[in-house]
């Protein structure tokens, strides 16, 4: 039995446990549909280290919901040349809660 795993996806890390909710990078897949990440280590009292992915094991979430985060604002100056650009972007991401560490 495993307490939490360190996962990857999106190019960034996260420790899970089951039950958590993460939100990560847009995924391909539907609202409902299940996914596996690869584990890159599985904690507990005996901890298997992965080289770089631990051999057999792997984390199951579900898609709760995909959308996009509040509107993240760019803005570059540069000071006495009249130089000033604002932009902005909306991340996709996707909702999801972890079902199983196996």
């Amino acid at each position: 039995m495993t307490d939490y795993a360190i996962i990857k996806t999106g190019g960034k890390q996260y420790r899970v446990e089951k039950g958590d909710i993460l939100r990560v990078e847009k995924l391909p897949n539907k609202k409902g549909d299940k996914v596996d990440f690869p584990v890159l280590m599985m904690g507990g009292a005996k901890p298997a280290i992965g080289n770089p992915l631990v051999a057999g094991a792997k984390v199951s979430a579900e898609i709760m919901e995909q959308g996009h985060l509040p509107t993240i604002r760019i803005f570059k100056k540069k000071r006495r040349h009249n130089y000033r650009r604002n932009n902005g972007v909306r991340p996709l991401v996707s909702l999801v809660r972890i079902t199983n560490i196996g």
